[in-house]
């Protein structure tokens, strides 16, 4: 093309060419931002590793800048290296940049168990697992086990276990292991003493609480209106269950009667599911399957998160983080639909495992007088009895708000 045909070329395709560099001109900004930060922005961070899963904020691991920072929460979500793009005010000009930290896992894992523990001779499962093994991170820990013993050798045998996690933690445990020949004599069930209702009343009864019942299949058909002129004034009672992980979801047989009945009676009414979550998603869908099948009934109490597979803990591969967030996924979704949620368990789980804040506890703990604080519900006794029910019951303590 000679010089006058390309002058023509530029004059009657000026208009284009403009369009197309402006385009390149945008792209080029998208993918590299408004621009370098000038030489003299300063920007130092502090020489520190942080705790995987600790609540830190950008401002927090800042030692010197004269930009404008906003306070964003720093991801520490995941352990060793992590970048994480900011925007920096500097001149009245904002400007995107890359910061770049260290997270850590500093915390010991932790063993739950007895001083000691029997087993048949020939035992053949894990030893592992005759303590519950659990960390603020990692889900597979490495147990070994120190120390002297013979599996087909009547005896008692001094061992330590020691967990690790993959960032060398350790936590160890001693207990005493005795091996011994089956015992096929039959153990006679256990008998106990029912509390009554009305004893219950006058113990535990105050101006700022009432006493309540929770049920499930295992009490059978129930007259509520018996419950009721007993003086309990709410009833929490189970709508589901499953019975392994993966499972489907279970109705409890008596779930409908029960609503249907307590309803009629007067009594207050709440539910809890009993769990075998082993991920947010599984405790999502429980949740989910909760409100479907309650149909837009209304409830004066909450929707309990009930998750007790403490025996099988260690098969479930999880750490504390992932509990809480299985719990807090559930409870957001059943207060997502117009429901309050609660989470239940012992005072020793909630102290050790359910190491988040809820907006509301049901506790179990059965003494005459716990030291846990902050519980809404509490179930004080699990050989109550009340008039409607055949059998064992369990009592509750609801504060009154």
């Amino acid at each position: 093309m000679n010089g006058l045909k390309m002058k023509k070329f530029l004059k009657k395709y000026a208009w284009l060419i403009v369009i197309v560099l402006t385009l390149i001109i945008g792209l080029v900004f998208t993918f590299n931002g408004p621009g370098k930060l000038p030489d003299n922005f300063v920007l130092k961070l502090k020489n520190q590793d942080i705790e995987v899963y600790s609540k830190v904020n950008i401002q927090d691991i800042i030692k010197e800048t004269n930009g404008e920072i906003k306070n964003d929460p720093l991801k520490t979500t995941d352990v060793g290296k992590q970048s994480q793009k900011i925007k920096i005010k500097y001149r009245n000009k904002e400007y995107d940049y890359e910061i770049t930290y260290n997270v850590v896992d500093e915390t010991n894992p932790k063993i739950f168990g007895s001083g000691a523990k029997t087993i048949d001779i020939n035992y053949e499962d894990n030893l592992c697992n005759l303590v519950t093994m659990a960390d603020n991170y990692d889900r597979y820990l490495d147990c070994k086990i120190e120390g002297d013993y013979d599996l087909k050798t009547e005896g008692s045998y001094k061992i330590r276990f020691v967990v690790t996690d993959d960032s060398g933690n350790q936590a160890n445990h001693n207990l005493t292991l005795n091996v011994q020949k089956p015992n096929d004599s039959v153990t006679p069930p256990a008998t106990h003493e029912n509390l009554t209702f009305a004893d219950a009343q006058k113990k535990y009864l105050t101006k700022d609480t009432e006493m309540g019942i929770d049920v499930s299949k295992w009490q059978g058909d129930i007259d509520f209106e018996a419950v009721k002129e007993a003086g309990a004034t709410f009833v929490m009672m189970r709508i589901g269950n499953k019975t392994k992980i993966g499972d489907e979801i279970n109705i409890d047989p008596y779930f409908k009667q029960n609503l249907q009945k307590a309803q009629d009676a007067g009594l207050k009414i709440g539910i809890y599911f009993y769990s075998k979550a082993a991920s947010q998603k599984d405790a999502i869908a429980e949740a989910k399957w909760i409100i479907k099948t309650l149909k837009d009934t209304k409830l004066d109490l909450p929707i309990c998160f009930d998750w007790e597979n403490w025996s099988s803990w260690n098969t479930y591969h999880l750490n504390f983080n992932d509990l809480n967030d299985m719990a807090h996924s559930f409870l957001k979704t059943v207060e997502e639909a117009g429901y309050k949620g609660m989470l239940y368990g012992s005072k020793f789980y909630l102290e050790n495992f359910f190491t988040s804040s809820y907006d509301r506890i049901w506790l179990a703990h059965y003494t005459s007088k716990t030291s846990y604080e902050g519980y809404d519900m509490w179930q004080f006794s699990n050989i109550g009895s009340i008039p409607g029910i055949n059998g064992d019951v369990d009592l509750d303590i609801l504060k009154i708000k």
